[in-house]
């Protein structure tokens, strides 16, 4: 194969821009300059370029919502917080993913129609604040079963706490839209349509940071309904997960006028509030509401709300109430609550105690629940390992291995024969390494995969001359070397010296090995790392390298909040850190460095001296540094992808300079709206061929950014957070957030 056919992308646009008519096709002096040669420069033209996807499921992925067909128990839809809305028949034998081709991958709920199963309602836009969630566009509706969709409104929603429908007339429907996290406005608060959908009228809410948590509705009258009001906001530097405006809410005319509880309820400003109605007395319902300092409780009430009694001082904790805050009651047995946690918690006596419902074999980290109207031993989970069934009541589980949504920060490829590996760092599932290909006749299977460290995975990285050493961390940065062939893995984190202030380390901090030397790597917190000996010592190369800020001193909702704020830190990167790092291939000593906090630094020598740079064209001046490469073919040349979705901005930014950062350009093109930049990759051989991940796809362009094409050939719409090309094979690898691994 010539370089010029290399990878096949490349060989394929060459061919189809340079053949000539053929019969059947237009000459191209019979069209226009638009409709010319360069129209084949399109997705559909591409389409038979299919990605394949290698799973795996051996830990699967966070799930939000699952929702089970009353007149078929075997027909179950999961919705998978980042990764579509998956259907099965067959009670977890065998699945479909039915969400594909939709603007939206990130899920709140699902719900079916209690008048008719085959209608399903899915919110997009997962309700959790975590560091890491999607957004939605709205509310989507299923005739079908899920063959089809249609968009029903609320596209400025971008998370959807619930919806209920009302069980005598599947046209009135009520959404609790708790609105954007990243950004006030929006469309938040509590919708309700009495026309299937066709129009929404809010009927409660707040102000501009204040959506509806969560709606319950009376299962004896369904004019009555309870809905939890929640005050937040986060940036990149902290979360605020509660304020004045969070409340409890009734209503006993269908929403058309609500008051709220208030006797009984703590004063003070509360969080997250999630709500459940006993099965057996309507009259009896649960509360758990989070306060400062990650604190609350757990209420009753036993009089519709009007009286509340506060019953314990539990609230969901681990990472953080902002993450959790679901409970169900049981229609098994009165006064039996779960509460969804890191450990699934049950009480037995309406939150007088609580005690573990046991989780020996299964993931934590629960975000569902469903019961068995027939069977008062089952119990159906979704956490953020995947689906799980157990027949005892907890006391073991059934894990669903077949179910592909992993979510993966970043990868790295080897060189191993007679195939390649790929690793990746994952949320909450470890860092998973396996093989691109197999000669078993059943495929790549679990059993293929092997974990290199625990916890969250973030950037790993692989020795391109030895496929047994292997870099790999968990969050805030604690890196590990593994020795695959032995089995050893090495801390390798480097530590300040005595007296030094801690590192500040982001939750997904960079690993590089050099291009010059395998032995060589670098890691960076709000300063730059270098080892040469594969980790054992370390050497810092710069000082700190961000605006080095007070986050608690930094606005919030528009004001300044005190100490005693419902702040949640504790599952959050430290801020103002280095987020990624690149060292050019040409040069020793010419190395880049993008910040948390917008700003990209460069080092002529090795770390000596360092100029930064801020204040891009065109871009927002804290926009998060995704990613920093140096070019592969000009010393001179290098590229930024940036992010500023976390002030509720969803553009792309991507820029290119060829002068060492000393003035860029914008290589944004075509690249749609929404789509946020997470990775560039550039062909090894080729240098105008780039391909980058974004939020919603993988995109391609054979000029240096002018014109983009999407791989769409089996490409489902997700967020690829990382490419590599392994180039001895030129395969290109994504890392989805949400659908695991495809090449």
């Amino acid at each position: 194969m010539s370089k010029l056919c290399n990878p096949a992308v490349w060989c394929l646009v060459a061919a189809l821009v340079c053949a000539p008519a053929v019969e059947g096709q237009r000459n191209t002096a019979e069209t226009t300059e638009e409709e010319g040669a360069g129209s084949k420069l399109v997705a559909s033209t591409f389409s038979g370029l299919a990605l394949r996807s290698i799973g795996p499921a051996l830990m699967s992925g966070r799930i939000a919502d699952i929702a089970v067909d009353p007149e078929d128990r075997s027909v179950w839809y999961v919705a998978v917080g980042s990764g579509g809305v998956w259907k099965t028949v067959n009670a977890g034998t065998t699945w479909t993913s039915i969400f594909d081709g939709q603007p939206s991958y990130s899920i709140g709920c699902v719900t079916l129609d209690p008048s008719d199963p085959q209608t399903v309602w899915v919110g997009t836009g997962e309700n959790v604040g975590g560091r890491h969630v999607g957004y939605g566009d709205g509310v989507y509706k299923s005739l079908d079963g899920g063959n089809s969709w249609q968009q029903m409104g609320l596209e400025d929603s971008e998370h959807i706490g619930n919806i209920v429908i009302h069980p005598d007339d599947p046209d009135t429907v009520y959404v609790a839209a708790q609105g954007p996290l990243w950004s006030a406005g929006g469309e938040r608060g509590l919708y309700k349509t009495t026309d299937g959908g066709a129009t929404w009228e809010k009927i409660l809410g707040g102000g501009e940071y204040t959506g509806v948590n969560e709606v319950h509705m009376d299962p004896n009258d369904p004019d009555t309904l309870f809905a939890s009001t929640h005050q937040r906001f986060r940036t990149v530097a902290a979360l605020v997960n509660g304020g004045p405006e969070s409340g409890i809410h009734k209503s006993t005319d269908g929403g058309a006028t609500w008051r709220e509880l208030t006797h009984g309820l703590p004063q003070e400003d509360m969080g997250k509030i999630g709500l459940a109605i006993s099965p057996f007395d309507s009259d009896v319902v649960y509360a758990t509401i989070e306060l400062a300092y990650r604190e609350g409780g757990f209420w009753r009430s036993t009089d519709g709300g009007e009286t509340w009694e506060k019953r314990n001082d539990y609230v969901s904790g681990a990472t953080g109430p902002h993450y959790y805050q679901e409970i169900f009651a049981s229609p098994h047995k009165f006064d039996r609550v779960y509460a969804m946690d890191n450990r699934m918690q049950v009480t037995e006596d309406g939150g007088a105690t609580f005690q573990p419902v046991g989780e020996e074999n299964k993931h934590g980290d629960n975000h569902a629940l469903v019961f068995d109207p027939a069977d008062p031993d089952y119990l159906l989970n979704g956490s953020d390992g995947g689906v799980y069934e157990s027949f005892d009541l907890g006391k073991t589980w059934k894990y669903v291995a077949n179910l592909p949504v992993t979510q993966f920060y970043k990868l790295a490829v080897d060189y191993d024969e007679p195939f390649y590996n790929v690793v990746g760092g994952t949320q909450d599932n470890s860092t998973q390494h396996g093989p691109s290909r197999t000669d078993s006749a059943n495929g790549i299977r679990n059993m293929d995969w092997m974990i290199t460290v625990f916890a969250d995975g973030h950037q790993p990285a692989i020795d391109p001359t030895n496929p047994n050493i292997i870099y790999s961390e968990w969050q805030q940065g604690n890196q590990v070397r593994h020795d695959r062939k032995t089995g050893e893995i090495v801390y390798i984190q480097p530590q300040p010296e005595p007296g030094e202030a801690p590192d500040r380390w982001n939750w997904d901090s960079p690993i590089l090995i050099s291009p010059h030397d395998p032995a060589r790597i670098y890691v960076a917190s709000q300063r730059v790392y270098r080892s040469d000996d594969r980790g054992d010592s370390w050497r810092p190369i710069s000082g700190d390298l961000s605006r080095n800020e007070d986050r608690l001193k930094l606005p919030m909702m528009e004001r300044i909040w005190s100490d005693d704020a419902l702040w949640d830190l504790a599952a959050m990167s430290y801020f103002n850190n280095v987020t990624s790092i690149s060292e050019s291939p040409l040069e020793d000593g010419l190395f880049y460095a993008g910040t948390d906090d917008g700003l990209v630094q460069v080092t002529e020598d090795g770390g000596e001296n360092w100029r930064r740079i801020e204040n891009l064209p065109g871009v927002p001046s804290r926009a998060f540094v995704n990613d920093i490469k140096a070019d592969l073919h000009d010393v001179d040349t290098v590229y930024v992808a940036l992010d500023n979705h976390k002030e509720g901005d969803f553009a792309p930014y991507l820029l290119k300079s060829t002068d060492r950062g000393a003035s860029w350009t914008s290589i944004v093109g075509d690249l749609p709206d929404r789509h946020l930049v997470w990775r560039l990759v550039q062909d090894h051989v080729n240098p105008d061929l780039l391909f980058v991940g974004t939020e919603f796809g993988v995109f391609f362009t054979v000029d240096g950014g002018g014109k983009w094409i999407e791989l769409t050939g089996n490409a489902p719409n997700i967020p690829y957070r990382d490419l590599a090309i392994q180039q001895r094979e030129n395969d290109l690898v994504g890392a989805t957030f949400g659908r695991g691994f495809w090449i």
